[in-house]
């Protein structure tokens, strides 16, 4: 009896080492009662709407003010990736829906050391399958267990409300970036101190950025003219012009040790200045902006 049982409690050991043990998928996703959605950024630069997915990180969409209606997603994680994996991204029914089926939207990387990027029309899908209450999922191998699958899922529950603030965001985005205005260059009409009507609504643009970006640090403003004038006359009317930009940018909320102005007349020609068509050319200003963060 004593060695049929010794047999049999070794045959058991050896089954345990000889057989792996199969890992549980990993779920990470914020239960009914955890589901938050919240905007936190609501401006003519940045719309921006995170939602908490408890013990892994934010799931965080973003649009910013631009020629182009954009949209981005990021899964931020409290841990980052140790290994870039290949990602199934699934729209799953919610579990009061239990006769629908997951259908898969793409397959995408995240990269070692990076959060979870999703972009351009993906992005929008995700949005579009959390308006009809789906639970998008990604799901990838653990890059520290190759049994285990994380499984990481975008609750939709409280998130139409939200969504609707972000989407009045984003119709509300300024139609242009701080890049499109960072340098431009304005022209006059011949001796007038006021910019042509052109390029006051271009000057309008600039300044609708100025006031909603707390992060202008320097504006620099350069003027010149053609040479239709005689040299100290084209220097101080240059001068004027930078001095009436320098009230327009103060009027703004900058403080004045921000904004550096200049006036050159007739020097630094860009266009030849016999004809025409190259005085209007040279009859400019030039400003620069600077932030300080990108």
């Amino acid at each position: 009896m004593k060695k049929r049982l010794a047999t049999h409690l070794a045959t058991m050991v050896i089954t345990s080492i000889a057989t792996p043990i199969m890992a549980m998928d990993v779920h990470y996703g914020a239960k009914p009662e955890q589901s938050k959605w919240q905007m936190i950024t609501n401006t003519p630069l940045e719309c921006r709407m995170v939602h908490p997915i408890p013990n892994y990180g934010d799931a965080v969409f973003s649009s910013h003010a631009s020629k182009k209606i954009n949209l981005d997603f990021e899964l931020k994680m409290k841990r980052p990736m140790g290994k870039t994996r290949d990602v199934y991204l699934v729209s799953q029914p919610p579990a009061w829906r239990p006769g629908d089926k997951g259908e898969r939207i793409t397959n995408i990387q995240f990269f070692q050391q990076f959060d979870g990027y999703v972009g351009g029309q993906t992005a929008w899908t995700l949005l579009t399958e959390l308006e009809k209450g789906r639970y998008p999922t990604f799901s990838y191998q653990e890059w520290q267990s190759r049994d285990q699958r994380i499984e990481v899922a975008l609750s939709s529950v409280l998130f139409q409300n939200s969504y609707n603030v972000f989407s009045d965001c984003i119709a509300n985005l300024l139609p242009y970036s701080f890049e499109d205005i960072a340098f431009t260059i304005l022209h006059y009409d011949r001796s007038r101190v006021e910019l042509s009507k052109a390029s006051q609504k271009r000057l309008a643009q600039i300044a609708e950025y100025i006031k909603h970006n707390q992060d202008i640090d320097l504006v620099l403003v350069s003027t010149y003219t053609g040479n239709e004038d005689p040299k100290s006359m084209s220097q101080n009317l240059s001068e004027q012009r930078a001095e009436v930009l320098q009230t327009y940018f103060q009027s703004l909320g900058l403080p004045e040790d921000r904004i550096q102005v200049q006036g050159y007349g007739r020097r630094r020609p860009v266009a030849d200045n016999n004809s025409p068509l190259g005085k209007d050319k040279n009859r400019r200003v030039v400003i620069s902006l600077g932030r300080t963060q990108v």
